[in-house]
């Protein structure tokens, strides 16, 4: 390397190299400053910078003494490339980082096919070749403006999948923490479903007497415990104890592993889906088997049962199903909130109380009645 620079002076400024350029700076050639210096076995030479920048022989050789001083002593001396280098390792392009986020987290993430859409369409375009250091209070409003037609809860999502990735890269080494802080929107779309009366009786019936009758146990499963489907879907036959009426919940949405009861109608629907699988998948090891006995990756006929029941067409057949269990607990006036957010499988219970307090009887007509009797004294 030292053949493609000169001594800049054979007897001053030790250690100080130039590399004559082909740009021109007053008249002559611009000058290229660079020093070496030795770190153990090791030769270094780093660039220091141009005349046309300001540098010079004596600035050179002033940082080259203080490598020099800090090798003597034992220090760790990196060069400026490698500086940058470290920094651009620690701060990469959101790109970058949302790459890794879904490499490394994509087996655990529950919807994971729609985080990537979202990401794809709302900010890789914004925030993609930005740094996380970049990215300023600005680009976080130029978000909301583009999605400013959209609903709350759109944005909402947007904001809280940009906010795990930025967290992920933070922890992993991958870029700094975000210098401010994302004010969320209030989500104010967001529909509790549940069935009436009637839609409940017409459901049941259709299930009851359905041909396929792995399905319909799965609705039937769904409607008496509140489960969700991925969780139905990993249900394996070591996940069941009828000795001590537990159901075993691996892995849920709020984290550890979990047991939830087992009430006497869901244990006869599991008794009854372990007989159709007795005949069907013998050797699968999970209650409701897909294909080849391989765990269940989805289920479309539940939208013909609904169909056939005449529910709403909006209606979400295993996460209204989970809205209607936990609506009718709340409503009944014989379960506690927290109560109910352990039956969820609810990491937070303020999240249920949230949700569902508006269905307690004494939340409604408690306060109904209070305020009609204030009312009456007027």
């Amino acid at each position: 390397m030292a053949s493609k620079y000169k001594r800049f002076h054979p007897k001053k400024w030790a250690g100080v190299y130039v590399y004559e350029l082909e740009e021109q700076y007053n008249g002559a050639p611009d000058l290229c400053f660079f020093i070496n210096f030795r770190s153990g076995r090791r030769l270094i030479w780093e660039k220091i910078g141009k005349i046309s920048e300001g540098y010079g022989p004596d600035v050179a050789a002033e940082i080259r003494g203080k490598r020099v001083k800090a090798v003597r002593h034992g220090e760790e001396v990196k060069t400026a490339k490698e500086i940058r280098r470290e920094k651009a390792e620690k701060d990469r392009t959101f790109k970058e980082i949302a790459d890794a986020y879904f490499e490394i987290k994509g087996p655990s993430l529950k919807g994971i096919v729609t985080d990537k859409n979202r990401y794809a369409k709302h900010l890789e375009p914004l925030c993609g070749n930005r740094t996380v250091s970049e990215i300023t209070p600005q680009i976080i409003e130029e978000l909301r403006k583009s999605l400013g037609d959209r609903k709350p809860a759109t944005l909402w999502n947007a904001l809280e999948l940009f906010r795990r990735i930025t967290n992920f890269g933070f922890k992993t080494n991958r870029c700094p923490a975000l210098s401010f802080q994302i004010e969320m929107p209030v989500k104010d779309n967001e529909v509790i479903e549940y069935l009436k009366p009637d839609e409940v009786q017409r459901f049941l019936g259709v299930v009851r007497d359905w041909p396929v009758k792995d399905v319909a146990n799965m609705l039937l499963l769904a409607f008496f415990t509140g489960m969700r489907r991925g969780e139905l879907f990993k249900l394996e036959t070591q996940d069941i104890d009828f000795h001590m009426k537990l159901i075993r919940i691996r892995d849920p949405k709020g984290g550890k592993s979990v047991s939830i009861g087992m009430s006497s109608v869901a244990e006869e629907v599991i008794r009854d889906q372990f007989a159709w699988r007795a005949e069907n998948f013998p050797q699968s090891v999970y209650v409701f088997p897909g294909k080849f006995g391989d765990q269940r990756k989805d289920c479309s006929a539940v939208d013909k049962i609904k169909k056939a029941a005449g529910l709403p067409v909006k209606f979400r057949p295993f996460h209204g199903l989970r809205h209607h269990f936990a609506v009718t607990l709340a409503n009944s006036g014989k379960f506690t909130l927290d109560m109910i957010a352990e039956m969820l499988t609810h990491k937070n219970a303020e999240f249920t109380k949230k949700k569902y307090g508006q269905f307690l009887p004494e939340s409604m007509t408690a306060a109904s009645n209070a305020a009609a009797a204030i009312l009456g004294k007027l």
